[in-house]
């Protein structure tokens, strides 16, 4: 990413919030074949206190596409993000932009067992139902989600290092900032929410 001093993330705790708000994430890997990409929900490991650490899955065969687990990955995580309206400026003040909260991580996937991979897929799946009406779990059919899960390859992923931005018009004065935030609160609350949070 750009490297624009006044934007740089380099607290943990912000990356692992992003990840928790915004865990559908894209795997890029330089293979042999060239680049490939895929695009899985992640989750924070949460047991690691000392560092990043993510739990996925690839259903096959992208595990094989990847090359996962002989090579580092690159893993991108997109926040809130939205055009910014030079006309929400001051008068004179004509180039718009784009705001947006981004995280690249990067390690070596490390390949789960298939036992692992399956408590990753129940973890996962009671994550995302366990807040709906009538939520379901793979408890409900082990043996059909055991079934299931055989097509997929489980993967957990220590971040060795992360290139992170919050570019949320930290270069504008508080007023023009302020006015930013009140025309995103309807379209885009989550972004105008992280430029509050930016402002000094």
């Amino acid at each position: 990413m750009r490297h624009t001093p006044r934007y740089v993330m380099t607290d943990p705790d912000q990356v692992k919030d992003l990840i928790r708000q915004h865990p559908w994430a894209t795997f890029v890997s330089a293979t042999s074949d060239g680049l490939v990409a895929s695009h899985y929900p992640v989750l924070l490991d949460e047991a690691d206190t000392t560092g990043i650490t993510i739990i996925s899955h690839f259903g096959r065969p992208d595990e094989v596409q990847h090359e996962l687990g002989r090579h580092e990955v690159l893993v991108i995580i997109q926040g809130p993000h939205d055009y910014i309206s030079s006309s929400w400026y001051a008068p004179g003040d004509l180039v718009p932009a784009w705001n947006h909260v981004t995280a690249h991580l990067y390690g070596a996937p490390e390949i789960l067992s298939d036992e692992e991979n399956y408590a990753m897929l129940a973890r996962l799946t009671d994550h995302f139902e366990h807040h709906r009406p009538g939520g379901r779990s793979l408890s409900e059919d082990e043996a059909g989600a055991r079934r299931a899960a055989q097509g997929t390859v489980g993967l957990r992923l220590r971040v060795d290092r992360f290139d992170a931005r919050a570019k949320l018009s930290q270069n504008k004065p508080d007023d023009v900032a302020q006015n930013v935030i009140g025309h995103l609160e309807a379209s885009n609350p989550a972004l105008a929410d992280h430029m509050r949070h930016a402002r000094p």
